[in-house]
């Protein structure tokens, strides 16, 4: 079995942190709130600080924050309506490079394409934005997606292939590519009783783990290898272990294990069996902290550099650092 260890407990927030992000690297951990501020923290000896407060850019709480592939530049998204991006000017100084404006309301989720060259947006207007990022750092809109009927929670980038899968209110997930000068929904996956609150690829991207207001997650697989006209099928349900809504779901790209965060203030750490059928498998829940958080926990992820460490934040203003340790 495996146990988590609470490594680090970081407070200076002073709202709920609805969104951590690991940097490419693994080395840097950037937090939003609700307080309307991004923090940065790095490690030193045994102790995690925050080194930069970043508060000039937004008016209102700050949904989500993602790191581009290249380490420099940081994107965040707030329920003012308007996208970030902040780059390190000369001095090694954050700034705002550029706000992006266009959703009518609430921009729920940020994410980068594996090269960089791509931003999405999403929000609760329904809609998905792909943003087009230029030689010269210029942002312009590509695509406006209207597929969803209804709030879109989060969105994510394939690890390899420019697909983005978004997933809603409406019960759905929804995937799109590049076809010919416009994007296009090419899969729309059902099953879902309830809001998918949050998704997430494996390492290759032929395997895709949602999580929702049902309290159930699933996992879903490209049943033509993994090219861009892959068909998409639920190949496994995970019901009975979560008692509240999942909220995030992070799958480790390294060892393969799938962490939870839902509304019962719990982490759990789920891992495939490894006799069980590739189109029908099983996962089993390795480990469970019943109170990892003290309320809701809003955002999971593992880093992608140190395969058993996981950052976790939540409605009662923490962010946790934790190791996953084996028990033998």
């Amino acid at each position: 079995m495996m146990r988590l260890e609470c490594v680090a407990s970081l407070g200076d927030h002073s709202d709920r942190v609805w969104s951590v992000a690991w940097s490419p690297r693994g080395t840097v951990l950037a937090s939003c709130s609700a307080d309307r501020t991004i923090r940065l923290w790095n490690e030193e000896g045994p102790r995690w600080v925050c080194n930069e407060i970043l508060s000039d850019g937004h008016n209102r709480a700050i949904r989500s924050v993602a790191w581009a592939p290249c380490g420099t530049k940081l994107a965040s998204c707030s329920f003012d309506g308007t996208t970030v991006v902040w780059e390190k000017d000369e001095n090694g100084e954050w700034e705002t490079a550029a706000t992006l404006e266009g959703h009518e309301n609430e921009v729920k989720s940020v994410s980068w394409s594996p090269s960089g060259s791509l931003l999405a947006t999403c929000s609760r207007d329904k809609s998905v934005w792909i943003w087009e990022v230029s030689d010269s750092g210029e942002y312009e809109c590509a695509s406006v997606l209207s597929k969803h009927t209804q709030d879109v929670k989060r969105i994510a980038w394939h690890p390899t292939l420019e697909i983005l899968v978004s997933c809603s209110y409406d019960n759905t997930l929804k995937l799109f590519r590049e076809e010919g000068d416009d994007w296009e929904c090419f899969a729309t996956l059902e099953s879902h009783q309830s809001t998918v609150w949050s998704c997430d690829f494996d390492a290759k991207g032929s395997r895709l783990v949602s999580c929702s207001d049902d309290k159930t997650v699933k996992i879903w697989k490209a049943l033509d290898g993994n090219s861009k006209d892959a068909t998409w099928k639920c190949i496994c349900t995970l019901s009975g272990y979560h008692t509240r809504p999942i909220y995030d779901v992070s799958w480790n790209k390294m060892n393969d294990l799938i962490a939870t965060a839902s509304g019962d203030n719990a982490l759990r750490i789920f891992q495939e069996n490894p006799t069980s059928d590739p189109d029908a498998p099983s996962f089993d829940m390795v480990h469970k902290d019943e109170k990892a958080h003290g309320q809701d926990v809003n955002c999971v992820t593992w880093n992608p550099k140190r395969a058993d460490y996981l950052a976790s934040c939540s409605d009662d203003r923490l962010i946790k650092i934790w190791r996953l340790v084996s028990e033998e």
